[in-house]
């Protein structure tokens, strides 16, 4: 129940600091994805089922808060959340490189599938142009503020592994 709980507030934390403090912190309308932070992290530690269940919910907040197509980004979170939960058993806790590249990799995604449905079908077909002005820079944002956002991910799975198993070695749900 406390993992339950713990979630719903990071989830609920991170939806609403995607949407003030990112939008504050944007240098050149970008901002890094908190999001992809929160998801991919928890798929890295806790598995598949964990990583789909707060990407799903990730997404779905932000479909329900800030889009108009309600479904979109809970199933790329989905995803997300899906393909970062099968590097978990690779998992090291002082090894930061696993999550700067699935971080990096997921965030890519996440910006190419984006531009082929939001603007590549209005007919907007600059892709080398979006890609450079918008989702690479997202990219090297996101992951520097990965490196300080991920350290308080990791505390707070340990925490929570210590208080539901007794050990921090429990990664598995």
């Amino acid at each position: 129940m406390r993992r339950k709980v713990t979630m719903a507030v990071l989830i609920l934390v991170g939806i609403i600091l995607q949407s003030t403090v990112c939008q504050m912190i944007s240098i050149a309308s970008i901002k890094p994805n908190l999001l992809i932070i929160l998801i991919v992290s928890f798929g890295l530690m806790r598995g598949r089922r964990d990583g789909m269940l707060t990407g799903f919910f990730c997404g779905l907040l932000t479909d329900i808060f800030f889009n108009s197509i309600i479904g979109f980004n809970a199933l790329i979170y989905l995803w997300v959340g899906y393909f970062s939960g099968y590097f978990y058993r690779i998992f090291y806790d002082d090894d930061i490189k696993t999550p700067l590249f699935l971080i990096s990799i997921s965030d890519l995604v996440y910006g190419i599938v984006q531009y082929g449905f939001m603007f590549l079908m209005r007919g907007r077909i600059h892709f080398f142009y979006y890609l450079g002005r918008v989702i690479l820079p997202e990219v090297f944002y996101t992951l520097m503020v990965t490196i300080v956002v991920y350290r308080l991910l990791y505390a707070i799975n340990k925490w929570l592994c210590m208080t539901d198993k007794g050990g921090v070695d429990s990664f598995v749900s």
